[in-house]
């Protein structure tokens, strides 16, 4: 036995490497993947809708005030009938469904779009008092603090060294 007959790259000298086919090809099916990606990316901006529950969850903003939390979140193209809305102690959670149907020459298609976001709540908040507000496809929650979170909270000085 010779020592290059245990080296796979040694033996056949003489034989011609064989030409991959592109479908085999790993620079070819990675640029083919990369190329299908950024179009998927760049095809969400052409959709208001479908950019903002492409990655599942539609833009949500989150801010407090003395007396309550509030938070406003992107719903383009939904109605106030496709949002579902539920707070409990310590978590808020916002559904919404659109469904779509086309025809088109002679054919049809029917897509469902929905997304589901669950926002926990800070202890302080009456769920209670809790009210949501849609408008122009922004949904606005406000969750009001208690009186005794309210009372709770201390102001504390910055001063500059």
């Amino acid at each position: 036995m010779v020592f290059t007959d245990l080296i796979p790259w040694g033996r056949d000298r003489n034989r011609v490497p064989e030409r991959r086919s592109e479908d085999t090809n790993p620079m070819v099916s990675l640029q083919r993947d990369l190329n299908r990606v950024f179009e998927d990316f760049w095809r969400h901006f052409d959709d208001p809708f479908g950019a903002t529950l492409a990655a599942g969850t539609p833009r949500t903003d989150i801010s407090e005030t003395d007396d309550a939390m509030l938070v406003s979140v992107d719903l383009p193209g939904l109605d106030d009938k496709d949002i579902e809305v539920n707070v409990t102690d310590d978590m808020l959670t916002i559904r919404g469904e659109r469904e779509e149907k086309t025809d088109a020459g002679g054919f049809s298609s029917q897509s469902r779009r929905s997304f589901h976001r669950m926002i926990p709540v800070p202890p302080g908040v009456d769920p209670e008092k809790s009210e949501a507000e849609f408008k122009r496809g922004v949904l606005t929650v406000t969750l009001p603090k208690t009186e005794e979170a309210k009372a709770r909270v201390k102001r504390i000085s910055v001063k500059s060294a």
